[in-house]
């Protein structure tokens, strides 16, 4: 959990990503779609992704990917990101 929270705390928004993932593909998408340019961590392609991935898991990231952070805080995955209210608050829809 070190590594989640030390990476999170040091960038604005972070997506836990894996690159074969169709949802991951349009959070970071929309983000982009929008201007924000988030740090994407696949977790496929990275040497610790297993690890980092569990560490999602014991945050209550549920399912662990797409994990989106905002401000050091966990934003949510696709549905949280896709709900009404969380869409209002993250991209202002």
């Amino acid at each position: 959990m070190d590594i989640v929270s030390k990476v999170v705390s040091e960038k604005p928004v972070v997506i836990f990503s894996k690159s074969s993932c169709c949802m991951s593909h349009t959070i970071k998408s929309l983000f982009n779609s929008f201007g924000v340019n988030p740090v994407v961590f696949e977790l496929d392609e990275i040497s610790r992704g297993q690890e980092i991935e569990q560490a999602l898991s014991r945050l209550g990231c549920n399912p662990t990917i797409p994990a989106v952070f905002i401000g050091s805080g966990f934003a949510g995955g696709d549905n949280e990101l896709f709900s009404s209210e969380a869409a209002v608050y993250v991209f202002g829809l």
